[in-house]
């Protein structure tokens, strides 16, 4: 599937778009908010807490340039790996920047809740993966109805 990908040009530096990550997510409530860092000592994941039905829920929120990168690396073949790379970065997370704002954006207008949203980031601190990486790890069975055999 091939569709006119938004932000593939961005010039917002990574660093920005994930401050203006944290600044919508303090303003709906989340705390505890912390960045994650990869070897490569970029910012791979915002962890948060929301509070919801009383009480305090972890979430995290990954961004995976590395995929960009390839993705980028198909379309500008010509391009040094140093430019594809930074870009990849920005890419990332200016495109979690929008997934977040358009979810809050449901939720202030009342479109769906925050759980609804979030759900498949919801995170297990103790096995260190989140609700969506449970359900694929288990090949999504617990989503599919009991047999009645």
């Amino acid at each position: 599937m091939a569709i006119n990908l938004k932000n593939y040009t961005t010039e917002v530096p990574a660093q920005r778009s994930i401050e203006n990550i944290e600044k919508l997510l303090v303003e709906f409530g989340a705390t505890n908010i912390m960045k994650e860092y990869s070897p490569n000592q970029t910012c791979a994941a915002i962890s948060f807490l929301i509070q919801m039905d009383g009480m305090m829920l972890p979430f995290r929120l990954p961004a995976n340039p590395e995929n960009v990168f390839k993705w980028l690396k198909k379309k500008k073949p010509q391009s040094q790996e140093k430019t594809l790379r930074e870009q990849s970065l920005r890419i990332a997370w200016k495109q979690q920047y929008e997934w977040v704002f358009l979810q809050l954006s449901l939720i202030e207008l009342n479109q769906a809740d925050k759980l609804e949203l979030f759900f498949p980031y919801l995170y297990d601190v103790n096995k260190k993966e989140t609700y969506y990486q449970k359900l694929k790890q288990g090949g999504f069975k617990a989503l599919l109805p009991e047999s009645t055999t």
